[in-house]
């Protein structure tokens, strides 16, 4: 069983919105976590669920996971020379 690229769902992110958002961190490194989940079933139809919801729909599905922790930080700014 597999599926098509891009026959997934986006969600709303940890920054309110729909779909993903690549790293950004502000101020110094931080870390961002990837989550995937095989299911013994498919979800119905969630609309544009939150983390909460896509969690409590997955309950007692859950067969397999794996997370990957990666590691960002914004390059240091190069000064001008002249």
């Amino acid at each position: 069983m597999g599926f098509a690229e891009g026959a997934g769902k986006g969600g709303i992110n940890g920054m309110g919105q729909q779909g993903y958002i690549g790293p950004c961190p502000p101020d110094r490194e931080h870390r961002y976590f990837f989550k995937l989940y095989a299911l013994d079933t498919k979800l119905g139809d969630l609309s544009t669920p939150r983390k909460d919801a896509l969690e409590k729909a997955m309950r007692g599905h859950v067969l397999e996971q794996a997370e990957l922790v990666g590691t960002y930080e914004r390059a240091a700014k190069r000064s001008a020379s002249r």
